[in-house]
């Protein structure tokens, strides 16, 4: 096992026995965009959930160069600007990018 992965079950076992026992990449990201979103937690439409993953992905990868925070909304949304396409990777590559900005963010 890579130090990377060491690293994401640590963070997914503190999670799943903190949050929730089945917890995945999706739900931490989820986690991730409520907190920045910082609306509370609430019910939140199926158009909402797909918005709180992309702003947790925007938010996790700015570091890396890959977005860009532009601006807040009249809603109180956060919006980034695309800096370098995250598609150019693959979706393994991806992941693994993904799961060693979530451990970044926590650090």
């Amino acid at each position: 096992m890579t130090g990377l992965n060491k690293k994401w079950e640590k963070l997914l076992v503190k999670f799943q026995s903190e949050i929730a026992a089945d917890l995945d990449l999706k739900g931490v990201l989820f986690l991730i965009g409520v907190q920045e979103l910082q609306q509370g937690i609430k019910e939140f439409n199926k158009e909402e959930k797909q918005d709180i993953l992309h702003l947790a992905i925007c938010k996790v990868l700015s570091p890396y160069g890959y977005f860009k925070f532009d601006k807040l909304d009249e809603d109180g949304w956060p919006h980034f600007i695309e800096l370098k396409p995250i598609k150019n990777l693959s979706e393994n590559q991806q992941d693994l990018l993904i799961k060693q900005a979530i451990i970044t963010y926590f650090s």
